[in-house]
């Protein structure tokens, strides 16, 4: 997709209500344009039925290659399920499995990830919000938990980096989150607010770490946390300071940034306030999940098209959906995962 092709969309990525799109989301979604959609569970039934809706989606923006993206980490977190669909082991095994055999880890990491790829390409899915570089701590909230690798980030940068590779191979767009990370949280952001109150030197020294050594992935995902040091007053998705500073400058990503959910209570005001605030702060594009059209029409007024900025990453990252087309063999990558597994 190019800039060109894209100049008038808006900032923001929507979820959709149900299984198939509604008369009144087919007129909304044609005329603002925002610049992809999101799938989760409720949008789920088969694979064919998936296929249509995706086509739907790009029949009413008038954009083939319209971003389809999708939470497909994964244990908990994966919206594609049996029996249609492979289910992955949460990050969580394979970091534990790295501390005792770091090369069946590794292998079986990179196969999973091809068997998701697969998946979601038979879908007409191009964006997978994964992977989860957040740190694995004691006192990480259970909301992430088993999603993060280690508390290691070497070990979190070299896992995450398997991922990432196998789905950029294979014409998937990764998205690393929980930009600048997440795992120092004790309550979930989807719920209330969490603030961090860790020193720079040591978020540096670990948490931020992971996404520095991934940096230059196109496409990252803000948290929506208060780091107290750095900005005590704004969440990171909302805080000029974190994105300027530290998503920015220190850990040095120069890609396409999303937020994370506009709907998660860790964000206070209305939708509109919410999505305004976090643009103004910096990110590229807004992420509204519900599927609610009176949300999404609140939303969609606070949403400008697309920066320059934000159409230069775009243009920038475009060629990795070219690789949609590189080989792939799920059985045969099963059968292998299969007794790489059994001898764990």
């Amino acid at each position: 997709m190019s800039a060109g092709d894209i100049k008038g969309c808006k900032s923001v990525i929507f979820g959709v209500e149900g299984t198939k799109l509604t008369a009144a989301e087919k007129k909304f979604f044609a005329k603002t344009q925002p610049y992809g959609f999101i799938l989760f569970a409720r949008n789920v039934e088969k694979p064919g039925q998936v296929k249509r809706l995706i086509a739907a989606l790009r029949d009413v923006t008038g954009r083939p290659d319209v971003p389809v993206l999708i939470d497909q980490e994964g244990g908990r977190v994966q919206r594609l399920r049996e029996p249609h669909w492979f289910e992955a082991k949460p990050f969580a095994f394979f970091g534990d499995l790295y501390a005792s055999d770091p090369d069946l880890a590794s292998e079986a990491l990179r196969l999973s990830s091809r068997l998701i790829a697969a998946d979601l390409r038979a879908c007409g899915i191009t964006v997978n919000c994964t992977p989860c570089l957040d740190l694995r701590l004691p006192e990480t909230v259970a909301a992430i938990g088993d999603r993060a690798f280690s508390d290691d980030p070497k070990v979190i940068s070299l896992l995450g980096g398997i991922v990432a590779r196998e789905f950029l191979s294979l014409g998937i767009m990764p998205v690393i989150k929980h930009m600048p990370g997440h795992g120092r949280a004790t309550v979930d952001s989807h719920h209330e607010l969490p603030c961090v109150t860790t020193s720079r030197k040591d978020l540096t020294d670990s948490d931020f770490a992971p996404f520095k050594a991934l940096s230059l992935l196109p496409w990252g995902m803000t948290s929506h946390i208060i780091f107290e040091m750095l900005d005590p007053k704004f969440p990171a998705t909302q805080s000029k300071t974190v994105i300027d500073e530290i998503i920015r400058g220190e850990i040095g990503f120069d890609g396409l940034l999303l937020t994370d959910d506009l709907n998660m209570e860790a964000l206070s005001g209305s939708l509109a306030f919410r999505a305004e605030t976090a643009l103004t702060a910096g990110v590229d594009i807004v992420l509204h999940c519900s599927g609610k059209m009176t949300e999404m029409q609140n939303v969609a007024v606070a949403c400008p098209p697309l920066s320059p900025e934000a159409l230069a990453r775009i243009e920038r990252s475009a060629p990795v959906f070219a690789l949609g087309s590189a080989p792939l063999d799920p059985a045969a990558d099963r059968a292998a995962l299969d007794r790489l597994l059994a001898t764990t």
